[in-house]
């Protein structure tokens, strides 16, 4: 065991988070911990390493056990070292050995001294045991695996955002490689390529991981065990994150059933008690029972506790067929380009993922699309669109001497203080928490503000820069089902990689200053990236000959170099997908139209009055059923010609 707990007890004043849990991390576990948003996942961690000490019980660790922990309090770490300094910090050994070689190489080279070179050649052998010749480039792979380039390793720690002197220290830990490493909320500040490089050299990582986080497909991907932190007790699941979700889903039906018949017996016992302890010959058992009852170990029923966070975008005005339009669009930082000459569009019922890696401009085209940020060319909003912008900068715009209720009234909704006490008691702000300051609420309280200001406007178009990054697993689900439900169209950028699969029909990405789009969702987008750079390798492959054998070609006699009307060839290729292209076109328009049809078909089953008119009732049955079958058909149909389109690219 490298470390554990032991009949732990915590309590915060009088709120109990760890009711005499027990729990054993034992050598190269990948763990996830998981719970709702304030249940005391941090804190768990921070009882593993000494931050703070249990009410009752016992924190144990083994006496060689090193334990490295990456958390946001990190972020008061502040030097003018360059990233590559604070890094190397890793090798604090490896770096006083050096040193001293240094040293005793100076003074060797003054006044020779047989003993001082015996010990100069331990110590060199030392440092080569120890890899002390490769620090250099292991700390240089680790910090461009994390997004920086080479440029960057020179540059000092303090010019960088709090984002990127994250991924500083989390290079610098892993670099240390201790038997525990805790990661709370790791991805929190890592693009795609970043999180897929971290997913890589932690599946190969020498020592036990435990990670916090809210991104699913990390943590589906990284663990082979979860712990949760439910009801004050930890509850233990060996699998990944979608075993948990079937066994958890398993144990709630076993743990209902029990509770309901616990119930019945309770019932049963107490009928008999109600009814026969009056008379002499049977108050004895009577009083028996009462006993037994009191002693009885009650099983809670198993309705799941949890923050429901009621999401409910709501749309005031139609907007025209297209939103907002790019052309010719460039934007530079000095000699960055961002953007040159990009066009795109988006259009009504669009819903867009913009990805790629960070320092791409996916945040600074999001603000060019808001209208916020400066740039070159034309940008044209469509007809009757009413916009909102979230993103990570509005948590420090907030107001931090406001109140929750002064903040929401600065969104400009008009909307009278009962309402907003209303709104913000579907993101979980109820009673007095609505009088409380902005500035004692946490990041994900603040997010969950910032959140609320963002749809109060009733926007039918929305701008959406991290929006998952406070909040936790559950609430991500519940973000995604609003936004499914979502009337309008939104353009958003999000490293959470379950929340794009969910919530995007489209997928933006910016290459070489072009805005690239695909039309599909982002699971066939990295279908389709894979296939791309599979044909690409393969091409390399077949070409590579080619060039190593010129004496083979001269040898031969070279024959007549006819060409068989391949244009006639590439003009029925390039019909038949002009004629592809347009069915799917065709069927993305008749998709979108069948599922408008088919929400309001929705709304009217859901309307209570029509239940009084059986005729209403059963035609607006039919009509439900035969839009949900129209658009099963249309989809099929899209799929297979999206197959056939990518098999001609």
């Amino acid at each position: 065991m490298l470390a554990g707990l032991q009949n732990v007890t915590f309590e915060f004043g009088s709120r109990v988070i760890l009711r005499e849990a027990t729990w054993h991390i034992q050598p190269n576990e990948r763990i996830g911990l998981i719970g709702y948003n304030g249940t005391g996942k941090s804190t768990l961690l921070k009882l593993l390493t000494g931050g703070y000490l249990p009410s009752e019980g016992t924190v144990e660790k083994s006496r060689n056990t090193s334990i490295g922990y990456l958390h946001q309090d990190l972020l008061g770490f502040d030097t003018d070292d360059s990233i590559l300094q604070v890094a190397l910090g890793a090798f604090e050994k490896i770096i006083q050995l050096e040193k001293e070689i240094a040293d005793l190489g100076t003074e060797l080279e003054n006044e020779y001294d047989e003993k001082k070179l015996l010990v100069y050649t331990d110590k060199l052998h030392e440092l080569e045991t120890l890899g002390g010749y490769t620090i250099h480039h292991r700390t240089e792979e680790v910090l461009q695996g994390l997004g920086f380039s080479p440029e960057d390793l020179g540059r000092p720690y303090r010019q960088f955002s709090g984002g990127w002197r994250m991924r500083v220290l989390l290079a610098k830990m892993i670099l240390q490689q201790p038997d525990l490493l805790l990661l709370d909320e790791p991805t929190n500040h890592l693009d795609l390529p970043s999180i897929e490089w971290l997913e890589k050299y932690l599946q190969h990582y020498q020592g036990a991981v435990v990670i916090v986080s809210h991104d699913k497909f990390f943590i589906d991907r990284m663990v082979t065990k979860i712990v949760e932190l439910y009801q004050q007790q930890l509850h233990f699941y060996t699998g990944n994150y979608q075993y948990y979700e079937k066994e958890k889903a398993m144990r709630m039906d076993l743990q209902q059933r029990a509770y309901e018949n616990q119930q019945d017996y309770i019932r049963q016992q107490e009928r008999f008690v109600e009814r026969f302890r009056s008379k002499a010959s049977k108050a004895a058992q009577a009083q028996s029972i009462i006993k037994r009852l009191e002693k009885l170990d009650r099983i809670e029923e198993s309705g799941i506790e949890r923050p429901e966070i009621r999401i409910n975008f709501r749309v005031d005005k139609v907007p025209g067929k297209i939103i907002c339009s790019l052309k010719n669009v460039s934007k530079n930082f000095g000699s960055l380009q961002i953007l040159k000459n990009a066009t795109a569009e988006i259009d009504r019922g669009d819903k867009i993922a913009l990805v790629g890696a960070n320092g791409k401009g996916k945040s600074t085209l999001l603000r060019i699309i808001a209208g916020t940020e400066p740039f070159e060319g034309e940008r044209v909003w469509g007809h009757n669109i009413e916009e909102s912008f979230y993103a990570q900068h509005q948590l420090e715009s907030l107001h931090l001497s406001n109140t929750l209720i002064e903040e929401m009234q600065l969104a400009g909704s008009q909307k009278t203080e009962l309402e907003l006490r209303t709104l913000l008691g579907c993101f979980l702000f109820s009673g007095d928490d609505v009088d409380k300051r902005i500035k004692v609420l946490s990041g994900g309280e603040k997010a969950r503000v910032a959140l609320a200001k963002t749809i109060v406007s009733k926007a039918n178009f929305l701008l959406l820069d991290e929006p998952t990054n406070h909040l936790d697993m559950h609430s991500v689900d519940l973000l995604v089902e609003s936004l499914n439900k979502y009337e309008g169209s939104f353009i958003l950028v999000s490293h959470d990689r379950y929340f794009i699969s969910r919530s995007a029909n489209k997928i933006w990405e910016i290459v070489a200053g072009e805005i690239k789009e695909f039309k599909g969702g982002y699971d066939e987008w990295v279908a389709w990236k894979e296939r791309m750079e599979k044909q690409s390798s393969e091409k390399k492959k077949n070409d590579s000959p080619k060039k190593n054998a010129p004496e083979k070609a001269e040898a031969k006699k070279p024959e007549p170099l006819t060409t068989p009307a391949p244009k006639a060839i590439d003009k029925e290729k390039q019909k038949q997908q002009q004629k592809l292209q347009k069915k799917f076109t065709e069927l993305e328009t008749l998709i979108a139209d069948l599922q408008v049809k088919k929400n309001t078909a929705e709304l009217e089953l859901a309307d209570p009055q029509i239940f009084s008119n059986m005729q209403k009732f059963t035609d607006s049955e039919k009509r439900y059923q035969s839009l949900t079958d129209q658009l099963t058909r249309a989809e099929k149909e899209y799929e297979m010609v999206f197959e056939a389109l990518m098999k001609e690219a």
